[in-house]
């Protein structure tokens, strides 16, 4: 079915002051609302990345986020609700002290606890697994929309399946177009990555999915030891991000560990290419300082941004290889950051966008 996609900008200031009730009372959320209620897809803004939305309780709404996405239906979705009474209606177990106090401190916000799930969740929303996802999103649009419909929201990333998730509402648009009825813009997201995903293992956190919260973040509030583990699944994944590639552009793209000799070579071989390079501020400030900047008419310098503001990284990073895509570049080449904090979710970003090292 082709739609004629609608997209309806919600006023600024309303997102700007947190204004949930009057948000509400939009004639956009009340078409929204309807919308999921009747089965459909609505494509909305969270803090991480925009998400594509449908009744995560009615599998037949759900397979339309795979149609439209082209994503595979062994990639389990998340389920965002609004309030904690939601969420025991979503999963099948009591939570202990510790986890309690980590959803006191970070939800909402841009975490994802995997706990086991009742049946109130269609089983198509988590490819069969006895285990969900569950999100509390700050945005505000979102939260209007979850509290309308009074149930989980099944809603992965409101992009083509495998490419860079969408930060505005225009990437919703181009990706998604005639393939869903409505979305709601809401500005640009405020984190820019994904939601960090974890699941509690005895005395463990397992950091299944880097992302908006640091491992640093939760270790400085669980009593629990953190661990991560984010190698791809072969078999079925325990959740997003985990089997299939992931955040890439159709252009290709490397990533640069900072050896000049290296990109040097790279770029002499590559000199009939158009080529974006993409640095970081510290890294630009050398290569001036140092007089090394004399580049061939080829290569465009883009500045990625500053290594001591990584959160502005993460917030600009898919929307950097979105714009680079649509320049009519042959090659992307991105430069490499710490690992630390947020730095964690871009690389591991970066990492699954990319083809190769230099």
């Amino acid at each position: 079915m082709a739609y004629n996609t609608s997209l309806i900008e919600i006023p600024g200031n309303l997102i700007k002051k947190n204004e949930i009730k009057q948000i509400s009372q939009l004639s956009a959320l009340e078409k929204a609302k309807d919308l999921i209620l009747n089965g459909d897809l609505v494509a909305f803004p969270t803090e991480t990345v925009y998400g594509l939305g449908a009744d995560a309780t009615n599998g037949q709404a759900v397979k339309k986020i795979f149609k439209a996405k082209g994503r595979p239906q062994d990639n389990p979705l998340i389920a965002h609700i609004s309030n904690l009474d939601q969420l025991e209606r979503v999963v099948n177990t009591s939570l202990d002290q510790d986890l309690e106090k980590i959803l006191a401190k970070f939800w909402p916000g841009p975490l994802t606890v995997i706990l086991p799930k009742n049946n109130m969740i269609s089983d198509i929303t988590t490819a069969n697994l006895k285990t969900v996802g569950v999100r509390m999103p700050s945005h505000p649009v979102a939260l209007s929309l979850i509290n309308l419909v009074n149930r989980p929201l099944a809603a992965p990333s409101a992009n083509t399946s495998g490419f860079p998730s969408p930060t505005r509402s225009e990437h919703v648009f181009d990706d998604l177009a005639g393939k869903i009825p409505l979305i709601l813009g809401g500005g640009a997201c405020q984190v820019g990555v994904e939601s960090t995903i974890i699941r509690i293992e005895d005395e463990k956190i397992i950091v299944l999915r880097p992302g908006g919260i640091s491992s640093e973040m939760l270790a400085a509030v669980s009593e629990r030891k953190v661990v991560t583990k984010v190698n791809l699944e072969k078999n079925k994944p325990l959740a997003p991000g985990m089997k299939y590639r992931h955040y890439s552009p159709e252009t290709e793209v490397f990533l640069y560990n900072g050896e000049k000799e290296k990109l040097k070579k790279f770029l002499d071989k590559n000199n009939s290419k158009d080529i974006a390079l993409v640095l970081t501020v510290e890294t630009i400030d050398e290569l001036k300082m140092n007089n090394d900047m004399h580049f061939q008419s080829n290569i465009k310098i883009i500045e990625l941004g500053s290594q001591t503001k990584m959160e502005k990284i993460a917030n600009r990073l898919f929307y950097i290889l979105r714009e680079l895509d649509k320049s009519d570049n042959d090659l992307i080449i991105v430069e490499k950051i710490s690992e630390e904090g947020i730095g964690a979710a871009i690389m591991n970003r970066l990492y699954k966008a990319s083809s190769a090292k230099l």
